[in-house]
């Protein structure tokens, strides 16, 4: 495993993936910057009690797009190297189970994904001192849990993604329905809460937060068993 990470890691070098963990969260708080920065004066009046929750409130309905988007376009490019190189008979021919090339991709999206949720809380904070909200008032815990709690209840979502990525050479599939995901997210909040598609907003906000990030949890492994189940029987070319 340790060395199907070093050479997945190898792989993405140059192709634009830690680049992509690196605009999303920028540009969600680059949003946040030109709501607030435009009308300053009335969001800080209208969230004079709780600035920082205010900045965290308007953030969170920006982080499931950025999450859609971003786990479709980490797992289809990082699928369609071995695709594009046609590379994958080389690889699966090495003596390593195909379970663990699948665990290893997978754990390389999710480590990117992190890093984005990561860099999200950081920017978000940065943002906020230099609105001058103070530092003092700084709600760790909440600028933490506005990325992570949605991460985990996007887990179903990047493991299907990862799945169609990896089970189809062209990737128009994966791709759309991950673009269709993110446009549609901020329209069915007002949905079920049994839809997947709103947990990662529900995880930030709904009464019950963890169970949505646990129910992410779940599923997301309930997706990746036949997910790896079927990339190991798959013929491949």
């Amino acid at each position: 495993m340790n060395r199907l990470l070093a050479a997945d890691w190898l792989k993405i070098r140059g192709k634009g993936l830690w680049l992509l963990a690196l605009v999303g969260p920028l540009g969600v708080t680059a949003l946040q910057a030109l709501n607030f920065g435009l009308r300053f004066d009335y969001m800080k009046q209208r969230y004079a009690k709780d600035l920082w929750g205010g900045l965290l409130d308007n953030t969170v309905q920006f982080v499931p797009v950025a999450l859609f988007l971003g786990g479709t376009l980490v797992c289809s490019l990082m699928s369609n190297i071995e695709h594009q190189t046609s590379a994958w008979k080389q690889l699966l021919a090495l003596p390593v189970s195909r379970t663990a090339v699948f665990a290893s991709k997978l754990l390389l999206c999710l480590l990117l994904l992190a890093m984005s949720c990561l860099l999200l809380s950081g920017f978000v904070t940065a943002l906020g001192l230099i609105f001058g909200f103070g530092a003092s008032a700084i709600p760790v815990h909440d600028i933490l849990r506005i990325g992570f709690l949605s991460y985990a209840a996007v887990m179903p979502f990047v493991a299907l993604q990862l799945w169609l990525s990896l089970a189809f050479r062209n990737q128009a599939l994966p791709v759309s329905i991950g673009v269709i995901c993110a446009i549609v997210s901020p329209f069915t909040t007002t949905l079920s809460e049994w839809l997947p598609i709103n947990w990662p907003y529900l995880a930030w906000s709904g009464p019950h937060r963890l169970y949505f990030a646990g129910a992410g949890l779940a599923l997301g492994l309930l997706v990746l068993l036949p997910g790896a189940a079927h990339f190991a029987r798959k013929d491949v070319s």
